[in-house]
């Protein structure tokens, strides 16, 4: 029974609805559907999922409208921000388990939004995040099924690296 439950709740989160639009989870998993309202209609974007092993991640949080959209259920939401910046993008990060084991490294290009959504399992982790050079760790992040746990990462400087023409940081 608390399978078909755990499934029921995915399955809620999958398809989450914002006043300013709808974020989903593509039926072939390989990205997130953002789905706005736009002059005569709507408006849809793609955001990249990536997947290694059993974890899920995304990144968002460019511009307003990604901000005001609700998200599907992932555990654990990083915000990272510097300086005077709200919001920046481009960190590296890796997360450990409770043992030290490496369990994701996500490369800075794949940061393209100031927020990174983790789909972790229950457990205790470690966060390291860098940006330009400068490292930033959380210590003992508790992770339980069913609820996002959200956490800020801060730099007091901005070293985020320049945004390139498609709105991307550069390589």
């Amino acid at each position: 029974m608390s399978g078909i439950v755990a499934v029921s709740v995915w399955l809620g989160a999958v398809n989450v609805m914002a006043a300013s639009g709808v974020a989903r989870v593509l039926p072939a998993a390989d990205g997130i559907e953002l789905e706005f309202p736009a002059d005569g209609g709507s408006h849809k974007e793609v955001i990249p999922l990536y997947q290694r092993g059993t974890i899920r991640y995304f990144s968002a949080g460019i511009g307003q409208v990604e901000r005001e959209a609700a998200y599907p259920l992932f555990a654990l939401k990083l915000v990272f921000t510097a300086g005077g910046k709200p919001f920046v993008t481009g960190a590296g990060v890796i997360i450990r388990n409770a043992k030290g084991a490496e369990v994701l490294t996500i490369p800075r290009e794949q940061m393209t939004g100031p927020w990174l959504f983790i789909d972790l399992p229950e457990g205790a982790y470690d966060v390291a995040a860098s940006l330009g050079g400068v490292t930033q760790t959380l210590k003992g992040i508790k992770i339980r099924r069913g609820h996002v746990t959200t956490q800020h990462v801060r730099w007091a400087e901005d070293r985020s690296p320049p945004l390139s023409a498609e709105g991307t940081p550069e390589s």
